[in-house]
């Protein structure tokens, strides 16, 4: 049963102090009704004292009277209406419609989820396309893996990411149903034009559900928005057997934004002023992702964060590397050489990448030209070391044929374009093209047998 109250005790920036209340619980969702019920909000409870409880507005505060403000406590936490009519909509931080369409009718569900067994998991297998060579190729993106962007101020990383969305497919010979579910916090007005435009002009938002918090927006909505985004996603994929990407961008907004609401609260600071939970929280979000036994779908995450400072010791970077299975690391060098998208792909990695590539997945050669392809650019960067040294006309013949690979990997391989979608088979055959550059007895990587197989074939 809602209880109603009426008047405030505290108010101090978007959280709001109500004594004497009963019966209220954590996570509990309360509808504050302002002017006369001229104006509703939405708020949560974060903390309780005995009879006191504090509860983050999601609008904000602004306006609000401690006086003649009604507050009541609907008795159930956050929830977001789910149906199979959501694929192809746009909503705003917490599941609002903002695509001037009718609100989802269907069944509401609670956007903290529910806790996962780790027995009830299955081991990620086969992988998800996004036409990238340098993703493709070298750090696949596996089905249930949690892989991380790893990015800066100024880098393409919302390039990348429409591109993905638009590109991102379970390859062609599937029937498996597909579909992405996209969350950007505190984006601009520009920026979120953008995301719209772009999906709109590929056709990719038939299959996408979209949410969008902008930078105006109130800072309490952001720590919503990733668990509505997942709510929806883990519908999809084991309700309605549906293979799910979910990319958040950025992760970095969302942490300064628990950073504020923290310092509001008056807690304790950790590391860089960040609160003592960051890492329980950013897991809570990161572990959403994977397959469960007995389901058809998967949820698979692309979270996106730019590294304040290009720092990647910096807490969520450092407490993202430790939750997921990787990362992709865009760079600042290769983006001012005009390069895109700009992937380092020597500190870049997929640790499931092995187990869901090779014979039955991709192609049987995908590991071994993996493998050759990291090994030779690797020996590019000692090579152009050397090369300052001495000079490029005192290198060996070898070392210039390394410098030669290097140039031709990072225009071909990497720097594959705008909008540019590649087939896997596309790539591996790019790959041994760029391998042709290098003398045959360099390539130390490849089984024999695939050496023999598709070298002569791929020349």
């Amino acid at each position: 049963m809602a209880i109603e109250y009426l008047g405030l005790s505290e108010i101090n920036g978007p959280l709001i102090a109500l004594e004497g209340v009963k019966d209220a619980a954590f996570d509990e969702i309360v509808e504050f009704s302002i002017n006369d019920g001229a104006e509703k909000r939405l708020g949560r409870i974060i903390e309780i004292y005995e009879d006191k409880a504090i509860i983050q507005v999601f609008e904000g505060s602004e306006g609000m009277s401690l006086t003649n403000t009604h507050t009541k406590l609907t008795g159930h936490p956050m929830e977001v209406a789910l149906s199979p009519e959501i694929l192809g909509r746009t909503f705003n931080g917490i599941g609002k419609p903002i695509d001037g369409l009718a609100p989802i009718v269907g069944e509401k569900r609670d956007v903290n989820g529910k806790p996962l067994n780790p027995v009830s998991r299955e081991y990620p297998r086969n992988y998800i396309r996004t036409g990238i060579s340098a993703i493709d190729g070298l750090t696949t993106l596996i089905r249930g893996q949690k892989l991380p962007i790893f990015s800066g101020n100024g880098l393409p990383h919302d390039q990348l990411a429409a591109q993905l969305v638009n590109q991102s497919s379970l390859g062609d010979d599937t029937d498996e149903k597909f579909a992405v579910v996209f969350a950007a916090m505190g984006v601009k007005n520009d920026v979120a034009d953008f995301f719209k435009r772009s999906f709109e002009e590929s056709g990719a938002l038939e299959h996408t559900v979209m949410f969008l918090n902008m930078a105006n927006d109130p800072v309490v909505e952001r720590l919503i928005t990733p668990k509505v985004a997942l709510t929806v996603a883990e519908y999809l994929a084991y309700e309605k057997d549906m293979h799910i990407l979910v990319i958040l961008t950025d992760m970095t907004t969302y942490a300064e934004a628990m950073r504020e609401v923290s310092s509001s609260k008056g807690e304790i600071p950790s590391r860089k002023g960040y609160p003592g939970y960051l890492y329980s929280e950013l897991a809570t979000i990161y572990e959403r992702a994977g397959i469960i036994k007995g389901a058809k779908g998967s949820v698979t995450q692309i979270p996106i964060l730019t590294m304040p400072n290009d720092d990647i010791t910096h807490p969520i970077p450092d407490l993202t590397g430790y939750i997921t299975e990787g990362q992709i690391t865009l760079d600042r060098s290769l983006n001012g050489q005009g390069i895109y998208p700009p992937i380092n792909v020597l500190p870049s990695l997929s640790r499931l990448m092995k187990d869901g590539i090779g014979e039955g997945f991709t192609r049987e050669d995908h590991q071994d030209v993996a493998n050759q392809l990291f090994s030779a650019y690797a020996k590019v960067g000692d090579a152009r070391a050397l090369a300052s040294v001495i000079g490029e006309d005192e290198l060996s013949s070898t070392d210039k044929k390394y410098l030669e690979f290097g140039k031709a990997f990072e225009k071909e391989f990497v720097g594959q374009g705008l909008g540019v979608n590649r087939n896997i088979f596309e790539t591996l055959n790019l790959g041994w093209k760029l391998l042709h550059i290098l003398p045959k007895e360099e390539l130390d990587r490849i089984d024999t047998k695939i050496l023999d197989k598709y070298y002569d074939s791929m020349a």
